[in-house]
């Protein structure tokens, strides 16, 4: 006999029927905290606490839903199907969704047949070619703030009992307590690495300054001093807005706006854009563009943000009198962009770091100017409209950066 539904109290003989079961949840929830309460990396988070609502609910999936209190937006995180990485960040309605309810009622709720409930909506499953039947949600709260949602899908035998959602609501609530503790981590260190950076403008716009108060000072040294102020506030202004990209891009609040863009009309105005800082190098820019390219739905600015950023970092790392090969393809059901140049190469050792924030390959840290962070938001701007970016290189023959964007389906 199956434990009650919930709400419903369970007699004597079912729990000690139960009580093995209940014991081994109970283990595992310990094992569980623990291994929560060491683990301050979001993402990794995200998947345990998913992988845990499966197997102590023996459900066949299970999601997070994030709330954004900057934005009032409820976010899909996280899911237990890999394939499914396309949801992280989709939006969920507040309104209407079963997420929804449970965040704004702060209450479990059982879901036994999705099809019956007008809350529920098919589009996650469209893209994930999940079936759901049943859910099981739990509210994530700590301290009085919701933080979002926790849903176990389809019981693998049976319906949802009390105990399941007990279970789920015990694992929340140490959930909610990791994730919150995460993402102070996550901002203080993100913090710590913007000031770090932030440090050497600061002092080269200090030591200027102190410099240009002695009245024995040349009026030429005085100029060259200026310029050299100017081009550090100029760094320190493009500093705070790449960190302000970061920071939306990375909680989800960077806001895109889709229309019609005329891809091979962008790609030349951006290198009409970097064509004359490409010839006081003695650089040509040569242009490749498929003539059956089909429409494309996107965001103008931000494909043009990431392109200025491959086409400058090519120009910066080329060799005098080298070459920058831009092509669009149209590979199977996708754009495909590249910028080639003709530099020196990127080091197997460093291919791995391309992407990541304030990483500089070993041999340009002395000669690099930048924040370091123009390839993070360039890749994490092409996977937030629905791509992918790469790089390829060969030592002194030079790299290859390329994303790609999807087609429509019509």
């Amino acid at each position: 006999m199956p434990s009650p539904a919930p709400g419903q109290q369970p007699g004597v003989d079912t729990i000690r029927r139960n009580y093995p079961v209940l014991l081994h949840r109970m283990t595992r929830l310990m094992e569980v905290s623990r291994t929560l309460a060491s683990t301050l990396d979001l993402s990794k988070l995200l998947r345990q606490i998913i992988e845990a609502a499966v197997e102590l609910t023996d459900t066949e999936s299970a999601s997070i839903m994030l709330f954004d209190p900057h934005s009032g937006e409820l976010r899909f995180e996280a899911t237990t199907d890999e394939d499914s990485a396309t949801l992280e960040g989709f939006i969920i309605p507040v309104e209407g969704s079963i997420a929804g309810w449970i965040v704004t009622h702060t209450e479990p709720l059982v879901v036994p047949d999705v099809s019956r409930d007008p809350r529920w909506s098919q589009v996650v499953d469209r893209k994930t070619s999940f079936v759901t039947r049943s859910i099981l949600g739990v509210p994530l709260v700590t301290r009085d703030k919701t933080v979002g949602a926790l849903e176990a899908l389809n019981k693998r035998s049976g319906s949802f009992t009390n105990d399941d959602a007990e279970t789920l609501k015990t694992l929340a609530a140490q959930a909610a307590v990791a994730i919150v503790n995460a993402r102070l981590f996550q901002q203080s260190d993100q913090i710590a690495e913007m000031v770090h950076e932030l440090r050497t403008p600061l002092t080269s716009l200090m030591a200027t300054s102190h410099l240009l108060l002695r009245p024995e000072l040349p009026a030429a040294k005085r100029i060259e001093l200026i310029k050299t102020m100017q081009r550090e506030t100029a760094r320190l202004s493009q500093m705070t807005t790449d960190f302000l990209d970061l920071a939306r891009l990375e909680s989800g609040r960077m806001r895109f706006v889709h229309a019609a863009v005329d891809l091979p009309e962008l790609v030349n105005e951006c290198v009409e854009i970097i064509r004359h800082q490409a010839a006081g190098r003695g650089i040509t820019i040569q242009v490749h563009l498929d003539p059956s390219l089909p429409a494309l739905e996107s965001d103008r600015g931000k494909l043009k943000q990431v392109l200025l950023n491959l086409l400058t970092n090519a120009v910066k790392y080329n060799r005098e009198n080298g070459t920058i090969t831009v092509r669009v393809q149209l590979k199977e059901t996708k754009w495909r962009v590249s910028v080639t140049d003709t530099g020196r190469g990127i080091p197997t050792e460093s291919m791995q770091h391309m992407f990541e924030k304030f990483y500089r390959v070993a041999q340009t840290e002395d000669t690099a100017t930048g924040t370091g962070l123009g390839l993070p938001i360039a890749k994490r701007i092409v996977e937030a409209l629905g791509g992918e970016m790469g790089v390829e290189s060969i030592a002194e023959v030079g790299s290859i950066f390329h994303f790609t964007l999807p087609i429509p389906q019509t």
